[in-house]
């Protein structure tokens, strides 16, 4: 029998991209059925799949997502939940083991780990990968000698939001002391993120991406790069941090040249269509991860570019009107 997949976030690019390979996984292979969830009925990926597979659902941050996804689960026969939303998986990882499916993400500790910047730095440190120099903004870090400007960041969030550029100590100062906050040397190089897969035994792939042109945070034009160097750097924090699945690990030069790490998204990124069409089908890979089947010991990827264009997807107005 196929094990059914249930994706989450179908609004979403993330979720979109998850839905797409997984639906042609499907096709060629047979051997999963690909269900879609959202909180919201104009969710364009929940009209990639028939009608009887799409699913509303709480917002992530409601007390009641965790139970009506266990309860979709347990109705559906659900045996791998994939999530694309970043305010699910905190949630979701609490309550993994009574979900009553394998959810294809990393552990509670490792998403601890990754969604607060401090702690993802402290640990990519400890291990040797290349990190930007960061303090949290207390007064010892008010008063540092720093290389200015330099980037004041929220320690939790995502994407580019509450991130400024601090131009010189008078102004880091007015800011005042806040723990919620971390100072950081600017990376004023290009920017890069790294599409990764890591199994059971390691680094399955890293796929570089420049983003070359970004839209409210998502990379709308890009391609992939076979560099060796962003490939180690991306690989290094990722085991750092105790990862396992698929993980968007974002890097930015430094004057120098030399690459260190901006942030990991514990998730799939929006860009994953360009990844996935240069040779590394990263939604597949975890699920074969999150039900224990073979995987292969390295995956290549060729280096491609593309732009990305608004796209309908047009039914019935019943369809539209049974989810809203």
């Amino acid at each position: 029998m196929p094990a059914r997949v249930l994706v989450t976030g179908a609004g979403g690019p993330a979720g979109v991209a998850v839905i797409r390979s997984l639906l042609r996984r499907e096709a060629q292979e047979g051997d999963i059925e690909v269900f879609a969830a959202d909180m919201d009925g104009w969710a364009s990926g929940l009209y990639l799949v028939a009608a009887d597979r799409r699913l509303l659902v709480p917002p992530g941050a409601s007390p009641a997502f965790v139970p009506t996804v266990r309860q979709r689960v347990a109705d559906l026969g659900i045996a791998v939940v994939i999530s694309t939303v970043d305010v699910e998986l905190l949630p979701l990882a609490r309550e993994r083991d009574s979900l009553g499916a394998e959810l294809a993400a990393p552990s509670l500790a490792a998403l601890e780990t990754c969604l607060d910047k401090w702690r993802l730095v402290q640990a990519c440190r400890t291990a040797g990968a290349a990190v930007p120099r960061t303090m949290v903004l207390e007064p010892a870090a008010i008063s540092a000698d720093w290389d200015y400007p330099v980037i004041v960041k929220p320690r939790s969030g995502a994407g580019s939001r509450g991130v400024r550029l601090v131009a010189n100590p008078a102004d880091l100062a007015a800011i005042g002391s806040d723990s919620t906050l971390i100072v950081q040397e600017n990376l004023p190089g290009e920017e890069y993120s790294v599409d990764t897969v890591i199994g059971p035994t390691g680094v399955i792939a890293a796929v570089p991406r420049l983003r070359a042109r970004v839209d409210s945070g998502v990379a709308i034009a890009g391609r992939t790069v076979a560099d060796p160097e962003l490939v180690e750097v991306a690989a290094a924090c990722a085991r750092a941090a105790g990862l396992l699945g698929v993980v968007n690990v974002q890097l930015r030069r430094r004057a120098s040249g030399r690459p260190a790490l901006l942030e990991i998204n514990p998730r799939f990124s929006g860009a994953m269509p360009l990844t996935i069409a240069s040779g590394v089908d990263m939604p597949s890979l975890a699920v074969d991860i999150a039900l224990g089947l073979p995987l292969p010991e390295r995956v290549p990827f060729a280096e491609v570019a593309a732009v990305r264009f608004l796209e309908d997807v047009v039914v019935p107005v019943e369809e539209i009107e049974a989810l809203t």
